[in-house]
C-alpha cells in the first residue's frame, strides 16, 4: 500500500513560496537519502561539461549551475531504489536525463528568443545564437555517451523515443480555443509529448537500472508519465498567477507569445469571451491586455479548473504505485508528486 498523505485543497492557492518549495523538495530528498547521490550525479555534470574548447565550457557550464532542483534525475534515483539500488548502475540514466533537459531548455529557448530562465540570462543572450544552437547539440551528444554508459540497453530506448517524442511535441502547438474538444486534444498531446514523455523515460530508465520487472518498469513509467503531465498544467497556471520574481519571467508570458494552454482553453469553455478569443491573433498585445486577460481567465475559473486537472493527475500517478511494497523512496516518490501541485515556481 502507498502511503496515504493529505491532499491538496482544489484550486487552492500555491502558498507555499519558492524558497519554502525548495526547502521542502530538499528536505524530501534527505529524507530519503538521496542528497548524497544527487551531488554525484551534479558533479557528473560538471565534469561532462569541461570541453576543451573554452567558449563551450562556459556556456555548458553556466547552464548546468542554472540547472534546478534536478527533478528528473531525482525520479530515476528513487525508481532505481524501488528495486536493487546501486548508485553507480542508475548514475548515467540521470545524467543524462538531466543533460537532455538541459539540451531542450538551451533550444527552446533559442526558438522563443527568451532573454531569462529561472532569473539567469539564456545561452544565446549572453553568447549568442550559434553557440546556443551548438551547445544544445553538445547536450544532446554527452547524453547519449551517458546512455551508452547506462547497463542495461533499453535505457537507450527509453531516452531515444523521448527525445523524438519531446520533438514532436514542440513542434505539435495547440492552434485553436474552439471547439473544446479538439483544443484539449491538441494540449494534452503537447503536453503529454513535450514535457511528460522524459518524466516518464526517467523513470523507466531508473526503474530498469533497479533490475524491475517488466510490469514494473511500465507502472513507474505512467507514474513519471502522469506526473509530467501534472507539472506542466503547474507551469501553466503559474503564468496566470505567478509573478516575474518567482518565476524567472513576465507573468502573462504565454499570453504574450499568443500560446494556448489549459487556463485559457477551460475560461473559454465557460465564458466564450469574444475578448479571448480575440487576444490570441494580437500579434503583440499590451500590458493591460494581458493583466485584463489574466483576470477574466481566473474569474471564469479556467485557473481552478486546470488546478483540478492536474490534481487528478496526480492521484493518477500515486494510483500507479499501488503495487510496490512500502519503503522511504516509494514514500519519497507519492510526496513528491503532491510537491509537484503545491509548487509556487
Amino acid at each position: 500500500m502507498v502511503h496515504k498523505l493529505e491532499p491538496v485543497q482544489q484550486g487552492a492557492t500555491h502558498a507555499t513560496g519558492r524558497q519554502g518549495m525548495v526547502s521542502a523538495v530538499v528536505a524530501l530528498f534527505e529524507q530519503a537519502a538521496l542528497t548524497h547521490d544527487l551531488q554525484a550525479v551534479e558533479a557528473l555534470l560538471l565534469e561532462r561539461a569541461a570541453s576543451r574548447v573554452e567558449l563551450i565550457r562556459a556556456a555548458s557550464t553556466h547552464t548546468i549551475r542554472s540547472g534546478g532542483k534536478r527533478l528528473r534525475a531525482a525520479l530515476a534515483l528513487l525508481a532505481a531504489r524501488l528495486g536493487d539500488y546501486a548508485l553507480e548502475r542508475v548514475i548515467h540514466a540521470a545524467a543524462a536525463v538531466e543533460l537532455i533537459q538541459a539540451a531542450s531548455l538551451v533550444h527552446d529557448d533559442l526558438v522563443d528568443q527568451a532573454a531569462r530562465r529561472r532569473g539567469r540570462v539564456t545561452v544565446h543572450a549572453r553568447w549568442d545564437n550559434d553557440v546556443a544552437l551548438m551547445v544544445g547539440d553538445y547536450f544532446f551528444a554527452l547524453a547519449a555517451d551517458e546512455m551508452a554508459r547506462s547497463p542495461d540497453p533499453r535505457i537507450i530506448t527509453f531516452y531515444a523515443h523521448a527525445v523524438r517524442t519531446v520533438v514532436e511535441g514542440e513542434l505539435s502547438p495547440v492552434t485553436i480555443l474552439e471547439p473544446t474538444d479538439q483544443a484539449l486534444a491538441q494540449y494534452y498531446y503537447k503536453t503529454g509529448a513535450k514535457t511528460a514523455a522524459l518524466f516518464e523515460a526517467a523513470c523507466k530508465a531508473g526503474m530498469a537500472a533497479g533490475g524491475g520487472t517488466d510490469a514494473q518498469i511500465v507502472a513507474l513509467g505512467r507514474y513519471g508519465f502522469d506526473l509530467g503531465m501534472a507539472f506542466q498544467i503547474i507551469d501553466d497556471i503559474l503564468d496566470f498567477t505567478g509573478d516575474e520574481q518567482t518565476l524567472g519571467k513576465p507573468a502573462g508570458n504565454d499570453l504574450r507569445q499568443g500560446t494556448i494552454t489549459l487556463p485559457l482553453i477551460l475560461a473559454m469553455e465557460r465564458t466564450a469571451s469574444p475578448r479571448l478569443r480575440n487576444l490570441i491573433d494580437i500579434a503583440a498585445p499590451s500590458d493591460a491586455q494581458v493583466q485584463d486577460a489574466i483576470s477574466e481567465v481566473a474569474a471564469a475559473g479556467g485557473v481552478a479548473a486546470a488546478n483540478a486537472e492536474a490534481q487528478r493527475f496526480i492521484r493518477q500517478a500515486i494510483g500507479h504505485l499501488a503495487d510496490f511494497p512500502p519503503s522511504p523512496a516509494l514514500h519519497a516518490l507519492a510526496r513528491l508528486a503532491n510537491f509537484v501541485v503545491e509548487r509556487e515556481a
